[in-house]
C-alpha cells in the first residue's frame, strides 16, 4: 500500500490489488479513512468514520494532488 502524500493528519494512498475499481485515492487518519474516485469525477466513494467538515477539508486536498494522484496510480498500476 504504497504511500503517496501525507498533509497534516491526513496519509493519501493506494492498495495495490484494486485493478479491477476506477482510479481513486485512499486517505487516511489515525483512526478513520475514506476512498475517493479520481475519475470521470473526483467524488466520495466511501468514507468510514471521518466527519462531515474533514470530508470537505480532504476533498479539497483530492482536487489539489489530483494530477499527482492520477500519474502515481497509472505508474503502479500500470494503466
Amino acid at each position: 500500500m504504497p504511500t503517496i502524500l501525507r498533509l497534516g493528519a491526513y496519509r493519501f494512498h493506494f492498495y495495490s490489488d484494486e485493478r479491477t475499481e476506477p482510479v481513486h485515492i485512499h486517505v487516511a487518519t489515525s483512526d478513520a479513512e475514506c476512498k475517493y474516485w479520481l475519475q470521470p469525477n473526483i467524488r466520495l466513494a466511501r468514507n468510514k468514520g471521518i466527519p462531515a467538515h474533514e470530508l470537505r477539508e480532504i476533498e479539497k486536498l483530492v482536487f489539489q494532488h489530483q494530477q499527482l494522484f492520477l500519474e502515481k496510480y497509472h505508474e503502479a498500476h500500470g494503466r
